[in-house]
């Protein structure tokens, strides 16, 4: 198929998905609304089919050199007592690890390699999109500066890929009356810090319930290598009413706002109100997403990543999905002979997965168990069986590897 796209938005999914259809044969154009593209937000983590994608497409030694290859993942109580572990990435059989790593290493990461093949004039930034139209054999797409409002331009291409994010102006277009992302109660606080390692010096914790939640893992090697840890630590906490704030990454607040929540959080292997206390900048953001969608794909016209299913950050999966959205988009164009028909069959393939993600991560999908266990003990307990069976703790994990298409013996049979 001798084609050419147009992808709005810069971001992990955006890059991802030009290089997997560059290697289609698609001419593509990557359109970021920012002018100068940086290295911006703290940790994420990439689960192993998401790994899988981009160890197929040669960055597999670029995110070995960039991320910690996670070991384990641990829950506890709000008193640090282990209520579920389970071994992660290559610990846990996978034929690809998972990686804990710093969101803006690997934006910066994907956007070298992007460069590399399609060539730096394909990256055009300070581009964002006002409008667009379709057309019967094309679609023209229309960019102004974000800062002044000025027009600075209209490009034709074959299809367009709308990967601009929760604020998507594509999808505005296509449901008008949707209104803001809705809002879960609940805000984040989001930081690094350089401390000691804690337990394996890979691990990943959950700490706390639904109300009230800590997590933390390290994503730097480099600092590894030296003996200390770089720790992603998000807090999370329940809100009374308002309006919560724009979810972007740049919101910097102050320690005093959540951190005396956290005060007696110390569970011996790590020092919470320490951790909280080294930090030099907190960010806030909301814990936000939106209502599942009957369609993404309008003719010519697409959404993808976070412009067709924002999620809760539960589960490790934002960054995932959007980067197995890009995967399931180049197969549709290796697979289908026209721009519409692959279109219609990227949808197919990921609509309903992704929506069964959004409603699984709104009951707090796997880590379910923390307020499980929180209902059920909530002054704690000396029997953790007593309170929760090993059964039903499995049966949680389970469930959600499948619903999040991270079941490790239908992976690695791929």
């Amino acid at each position: 198929m001798n084609t050419s796209a147009i992808i709005a938005g810069g971001g992990i999914g955006g890059l991802v998905t030009a290089l997997k259809l560059h290697r289609e044969g698609v001419y593509v154009r990557v359109f970021e609304s920012v002018e100068n593209i940086k290295a911006l937000g703290v940790g994420i983590n990439l689960l192993p089919h998401a790994v899988r994608v981009l160890t197929e497409l040669g960055l597999d030694k670029k995110l070995a050199d960039t991320g910690i290859p996670t070991a384990e993942l641990i829950y506890f109580n709000k008193y640090g007592q282990q209520i579920w572990q389970e071994p992660r990435g290559l610990d846990a059989g996978y034929n690809w690890p998972q990686y804990s790593i710093h969101r803006g290493r690997l934006l910066m990461l994907l956007l070298e390699a992007a460069k590399e093949e399609l060539g730096e004039e394909a990256i055009l930034t300070g581009h964002h999109l006002s409008s667009f139209e379709q057309h019967d054999q094309f679609v023209e797409v229309h960019f102004e500066n974000k800062k002044t409002g000025d027009k600075i331009g209209s490009y034709q291409a074959d299809f367009l890929i709308a990967a601009d994010g929760i604020h998507s102006a594509v999808r505005q277009n296509f449901y008008p009356n949707e209104g803001l992302p809705k809002f879960s109660g609940r805000i984040l606080w989001r930081g690094l810090t350089e401390s000691d390692p804690f337990l394996t010096g890979r691990s990943m914790f959950m700490a706390g319930y639904q109300n009230q939640k800590f997590v933390a893992y390290p994503v730097c090697p480099k600092t590894a290598s030296r003996g200390r840890s770089l720790i992603n630590w998000i807090a999370e906490l329940s809100v009374e009413g308002g309006t919560p704030p724009r979810s972007d990454w740049n919101r910097k607040v102050e320690k005093e706002v959540f951190a005396p929540s956290f005060s007696k959080w110390n569970f011996g292997w790590l020092d919470i109100p320490k951790l909280i206390e080294e930090t030099d900048s907190v960010f806030e953001f909301p814990m936000v997403d939106r209502d599942p969608l009957s369609q993404w794909t309008f003719g010519r016209v697409t959404l993808l990543g976070d412009a067709a299913h924002p999620m809760y950050p539960i589960g490790s999966n934002g960054a995932s999905q959007a980067i197995l959205d890009a995967d399931a988009l180049g197969q549709a164009f290796a697979e289908q002979p026209s721009v519409e028909l692959a279109l219609r069959a990227y949808e197919q393939e990921r609509m309903e997965p992704t929506a069964s993600i959004v409603r699984s991560n709104r009951q707090n999908g796997p880590e379910s168990v923390m307020q499980i266990v929180e209902d059920r003990a909530p002054q704690g307990f000396t029997d953790l069986h007593g309170i929760i069976s090993q059964q039903e703790l499995e049966d949680i994990a389970k469930k959600y590897k499948k619903i999040a298409g991270f079941d490790r013996q239908t992976l690695n049979s791929r």
